[in-house]
């Protein structure tokens, strides 16, 4: 059985580095320009070498995105930040506009290009189009069901990829080309600034009544009309497989890292088990469906795989996430005490139960036996985030292990 590639995001080099040790094949990063994820911490360019090194010493794959829309004034910018990345020699460059695709081509023709889903690819027609122009891979547009895809697969000369979002925030909007950031907020969704108004909460106010908001619907939490469910196939994988698809790619620049290493914890060993074993596969559907909601997430939906989605597809009454499991940070190195350290992410106190969520999938149960500060003070408790810290726990940690506290 082929192996599709399994793709994750990463919006920072620590990131990038959970992704690649925790099951990716591949990681899609932004730099700090041209991305359409303006507001994630992204990469510099020294950040960009040392990811794509670490990446490439473990035989993995590192994707850049360029698929901001150009504007006029943005394409001098573009031809220096592509000579960049010709030095810089990451695996692909993703962009969604055709002059910029022209400007790549032209400056770094020795890297592959992928079209971003941005350019709402929904046809073999189209496809076929980008391959004539060069493109190595398409990421086909979210709106497309399975059908189509396979159709697609059937339709498109063989050296042309085709690349599949299966997890992780939905857009309301087509491929995500939405306008209302900007209309609401002078924020320019397509390149790169959205404020994410699907997730707003929304009131009618009446013309001759200014001042007197009135809900939509009756609910004291309010009425989100525009906020979709999280995608979420893990659960359909021979659906995938079969469909001929070259790459599974999960959403989540702006996501942690816990996020991260779940997803590619979860994909790649679901992965496993069904190209080793249908049987096995299906036996463990349970686990799997359990294992992804331990990262954030707001209640599934197969979108448009097996066809248009209908109301329940959205979320009405809350914008926020579902949260099992609350990250407290990577481990960065551990001592000749057996001592870890690493950078505070979120509130923990000594003698509370935590769990330590190793690279090879294993979840290690550990109590808080000490906390200290980065001059060596005593802490009973670490509620300031981004705070070096000094933990000794009750079990063996490495490097790049992540710490995460489970809640009840």
């Amino acid at each position: 059985m082929r192996h599709p590639e399994l793709l994750l995001p990463a919006g920072s080099l620590p990131v990038l580095k959970t992704a690649v040790l925790y099951g990716a094949d591949a990681v899609y990063i932004g730099g700090e320009t041209m991305s359409l994820r303006a507001k994630a911490a992204n990469f510099s360019v020294e950040e960009m070498r040392e990811g794509i090194a670490f990446a490439h010493e473990r035989g993995k794959k590192v994707y850049v995105t360029a698929n901001i829309y150009a504007h006029n004034a943005d394409i001098a910018s573009a031809g220096a930040y592509f000579r960049e990345l010709r030095e810089l020699k990451p695996d692909g460059i993703l962009v969604s506009d055709p002059g910029m695709f022209d400007l790549a081509r032209e400056v770094c023709p020795e890297i592959d290009l992928h079209i971003s889903t941005q350019a709402n690819t929904t046809n073999y027609a189209s496809a076929r189009f980008w391959h004539r122009m060069g493109a190595k891979r398409i990421v086909t547009a979210r709106e497309l069901s399975l059908t189509e895809i396979r159709e697609m697969r059937s339709r498109i000369p063989e050296d042309l990829e085709i690349e599949v979002f299966v997890h992780g925030a939905m857009c309301i909007s087509y491929s995500g080309r939405c306008l209302l950031s900007n209309y609401l907020a002078g924020r320019d969704a397509n390149r790169g600034a959205c404020t994410h108004p699907c997730r707003w909460k929304y009131v009618v106010m009446e013309e001759t009544r200014p001042g007197e908001y009135m809900p939509i619907e009756e609910n004291e939490r309010g009425t989100y009309l525009f906020n979709s469910r999280d995608l979420c196939m893990v659960d359909h994988l021979p659906d995938l497989y079969e469909a001929g698809i070259d790459s599974f790619k999960i959403e989540g620049r702006m996501k942690t890292a816990l996020y991260v290493a779940t997803a590619a914890s979860v994909y790649s060993r679901a992965m496993r088990d069904y190209e080793a074993d249908p049987a096995s596969y299906a036996a463990n559907l349970e686990l799997y469906r359990e294992q992804i909601t331990e990262g954030t997430y707001r209640r599934f939906t197969t979108g448009f795989f097996y066809g248009r989605p209908d109301r329940d597809s959205l979320i009405y009454d809350s914008n926020t996430y579902i949260k099992s499991c609350t990250f407290l940070g990577i481990v960065s190195s551990v001592d000749g005490n057996g001592d870890l350290h690493f950078l505070q992410k979120n509130k923990f106190s000594l003698g509370e139960e935590i769990e330590i969520m190793k690279c090879d999938g294993r979840i290690l149960p550990a109590r808080v036996l000490s906390i200290r500060d980065e001059d060596g003070n005593e802490m009973f408790s670490a509620p300031h985030p981004q705070q070096p810290l000094t933990v000794r726990l009750s079990a063996e940690a490495d490097p790049y292990d992540l710490l995460r506290r489970r809640e009840q």
